[in-house]
């Protein structure tokens, strides 16, 4: 784990940073391709510089966001607002991360991207890659 990344753990309580802990574990484990750092503020995996998933702590949880989400078909994550293709799941307690759930989110979110790596290029158009 990159230096940047414990510190944004260790700032976290002890509830919330047992929460981003399993998430770094599992997100490491299912995509060991990706490459992870802080992004904006928060731990985010990339895929060829390609933003995938990632979790910020929000007021009272901490949300575990993917930017093609909302094209995964799960009942369970909450699309974003506005034109994007976000999708996202919030946690206030380490026992409510599914393992086979975040397991097949993970696998999905390989598989299904969009282009926001050029969005700006793009002029805020995505384009699906995957």
């Amino acid at each position: 784990m990159s230096r940047e990344i414990q510190a944004y753990h260790d700032a976290q309580t002890a509830g919330d940073r047992e929460i981003c802990d399993l998430l770094y574990e599992e997100i490491n484990r299912n995509l060991p391709e990706a490459e992870n750092k802080i992004w904006h503020g928060h731990p985010v995996w990339f895929l060829e510089g390609n933003p995938i998933a990632g979790y910020s702590k929000l007021k009272g949880c901490i949300r575990l966001l993917f930017w093609s989400g909302a094209s995964f078909d799960e009942e369970q994550l909450k699309p974003g607002t506005g034109k994007f293709k976000d999708a996202s799941i919030r946690y206030t307690a380490a026992d409510q991360v599914n393992r086979n759930d975040l397991e097949r989110w993970l696998e999905k979110a390989r598989d299904i991207q969009w282009d926001y790596k050029n969005i700006i290029k793009r002029k805020g158009e995505l384009k699906r890659l995957k």
